[in-house]
């Protein structure tokens, strides 16, 4: 994928986080943003945990992984006591965002600025704000910790 700047999350509400978590609060830094539905058995099997694994293994001052709850399906099952219920079980611990619906329609704000097709996506964005890889569906730990190196190996 060419590098372009990532767009700004459109948020209703954030988890584990006091305050909001901007891209661009967070140039310096790779950020990892992890979107995915709780009812996704891609995520639950596999996004969500690699998502936890990243956010424990490297440190916040160089890389952040941002959540973003990002339901376009089965809306009513998926609603804000389910996400945190799901949040506290899961012992999910890294900043989620709760991705916003604009005038009724069902794919999500942040969604549609990433153009992602589905979940789980990760999409993988360099100290300077810009998009540097777009994966959809399950992805191997060993290709993101290879393409996660390489962006910490460059400087901003």
């Amino acid at each position: 994928m060419d590098s372009q700047s990532a767009p700004e999350i459109a948020a209703d509400r954030w988890l584990n986080t006091p305050t909001a978590l901007p891209l661009s609060s967070l140039r310096g830094r790779i950020v990892v943003l992890h979107a995915f539905q709780m009812l996704c058995p891609g995520c639950v099997l596999h996004g969500v945990p690699q998502a936890q694994r990243l956010h424990e293994r490297f440190n916040a001052a160089d890389l952040r992984v941002i959540g973003l709850h990002s339901v376009f399906e089965h809306h009513a099952a998926m609603g804000e006591a389910s996400l945190d219920a799901y949040v506290h079980e899961f012992r999910i611990n890294f900043p989620i965002a709760v991705d916003r619906h604009e005038n009724g329609d069902p794919l999500p704000l942040t969604m549609q600025r990433f153009a992602m097709r589905g979940t789980p996506t990760l999409v993988l964005i360099d100290r300077g704000g810009m998009i540097r890889e777009h994966y959809f569906g399950q992805v191997d730990d060993l290709v993101v910790g290879v393409a996660i190196g390489r962006l910490l190996a460059e400087r901003a």
